[in-house]
């Protein structure tokens, strides 16, 4: 197994504590079984809740800073039900704009693929922008007499980039200080290092919340996963913890988790998986040599995009190389998610449209999905 190893960078002390925690046999406090009612994943209510009470309001991953690694780069992006675009400025500055002329309304960037260029330049009557979004030239200025380009640059969302992360808010006020306290963590793995060697988007015809279910229990590794990945892990070896609303948890993989637990990055990521369910709808996945980033975004109470980004050390430079991740993003993007985690959902979704339970019952094992569902609820209504 090839395990990165991040030159001289250290594990924080919240990473090892779990490590030593996952070596000494410790788990997730728990509660006995609890439930969740079905109707949360199948009501068009709840759904519309989440969007007005959560989506709307707290800050959202929107992409991994390798998604634009040059300055002068913008990438269109409709996920999130409005016309957005992510650019980086000529300064190397993150900003998340809409989409949008402030002309005559025109979307400005087309298709969803990066554009590198140090101007955007509207299709229709070609004003034009700076990657910072300042309007810097538009036709026949003087038929806009008095018009103060200062006043027309595109509209900025709130956007924060920490710990090779992009997040934005739609939200003017929305606080992004939990957002950078899990900097720390991801610089300790070197994320905004990282190279992007795979991006793909998901449609998955179930509900949000089920996916990120399966991303907070290690209960059906064994089980769902067992022709896959399975039998790199340890059967119920996991724990977890929170950083405000977002959890991070550990599941113990084949390799000496006691050895690994007060070690560097090598020992580490070889022996622990650790994984980051950032509130609402973002998890990423640090396996031994490389990190899967997966951005949920809900179009329905029974449809979900998922995009997957898959990211590594350095970009490949042989053919052996690219072969090497080739077989890595086949094997996770399209065995693991698409083929099992995706399909599971699925099949969850048919299942509790169909009114056939009320409730789906947790044991001591997903006590993560518990806490998930709960804060949830603490920011509805």
């Amino acid at each position: 197994m090839n395990v990165h190893a991040p030159h001289g960078l250290r594990p924080t002390e919240g990473q090892l504590a779990l490590a030593a925690l996952l070596a000494s046999g410790g788990t997730r406090a728990n509660a006995g079984i609890t439930y969740v009612d079905a109707a949360v994943y199948t009501s068009a209510d709840r759904h519309a809740a989440e969007q007005r009470d959560i989506f709307a309001k707290v800050p959202l991953v929107i992409a991994p800073s390798a998604l634009l690694p040059e300055p002068n780069m913008a990438v269109p992006h409709d996920g999130f039900g409005k016309p957005l675009l992510i650019t980086r400025d000529k300064a190397g500055v993150a900003h998340v704009f809409l989409n949008v002329c402030r002309h005559r309304g025109t979307r400005l960037v087309e298709g969803s693929d990066a554009v590198c260029a140090p101007r955007l330049i509207c299709p229709y009557h070609a004003w034009s922008y700076a990657l910072d979004g300042a309007l810097t030239g538009m036709p026949r200025p003087e038929t806009f007499p008095g018009l103060a380009k200062g006043e027309y640059g595109l509209k900025r969302l709130p956007t924060v980039e920490a710990g090779g992360l992009i997040w934005f808010a739609f939200d003017d006020v929305a606080d992004f200080t939990e957002a950078r306290a899990l900097g720390a963590d991801f610089e300790a793995f070197d994320l905004p290092g990282q190279y992007m060697f795979r991006r793909k988007t998901h449609r998955v015809a179930a509900n949000w919340k089920l996916i990120m279910d399966a991303f907070l229990e290690s209960y059906h590794v064994q089980r769902l996963h067992s022709g896959t990945i399975g039998p790199f892990f340890k059967d119920g070896v996991t724990t977890g913890d929170r950083i405000g609303p977002h959890q991070r948890s550990a599941v113990g993989r084949e390799a000496d988790l006691v050895a690994a637990a007060g070690s560097d990055w090598p020992q580490l990521r070889a022996a622990i998986t650790y994984t980051y369910q950032m509130f609402p709808g973002t998890v990423l996945i640090v396996s031994p040599d490389y990190m899967n980033l997966m951005i949920m975004m809900p179009q329905s109470e029974g449809a979900v995009l998922v995009e997957d980004f898959m990211l590594i050390p350095t970009a490949p430079d042989t053919d052996k190389a690219r072969n090497h991740w080739e077989r890595s993003w086949a094997l996770l993007d399209g065995q693991v998610f698409a083929g099992e985690d995706f399909r599971a959902a699925e099949l969850g979704q048919q299942g509790l449209a169909s009114g056939a339970i009320e409730r789906v019952t947790l044991g001591t094992l997903e006590t993560g999905i518990r806490q998930f569902h709960d804060m949830v609820e603490a920011r509805l209504g």
